[in-house]
């Protein structure tokens, strides 16, 4: 229980924090457009590891196969005006179908 009230509690200060500074912050200065691209550099890392050394099942399923969803979901995003709910959904599919091949 007391870990449940400390997370939560560390989660919804930041939040707080984050709102309550939202207002101050100047989208335009060079240290908010670094944590920018910090926090895209960090997530093309993350994703650039899943592709080239995944872990657990998607260990199992080929180079080619991953490479062809990152494509298509890459495609879809740009199709669907940035939207991230339709490439992640279907990403899971064509991981899905393309996988299933081999069972």
């Amino acid at each position: 229980m007391l870990i449940i009230l400390i997370t939560s509690l560390a989660t919804y200060i930041s939040r707080f924090l984050g709102a309550f500074t939202s207002e101050i912050i100047d989208e335009n200065t060079k240290i908010y457009r670094w944590f920018n691209y910090l926090a895209y550099s960090t997530l093309a890392a993350l994703i650039s590891r899943m592709i080239i050394f995944p872990a657990g099942t998607l260990a199992e399923s080929n180079y080619l196969s991953r490479f062809i969803v990152v494509i298509a979901a890459i495609i879809i995003f740009k199709i669907t005006k940035k939207n991230l709910v339709y490439p992640t959904l279907f990403s899971a599919i064509i991981m899905f179908l393309l996988s299933s091949e081999n069972i």
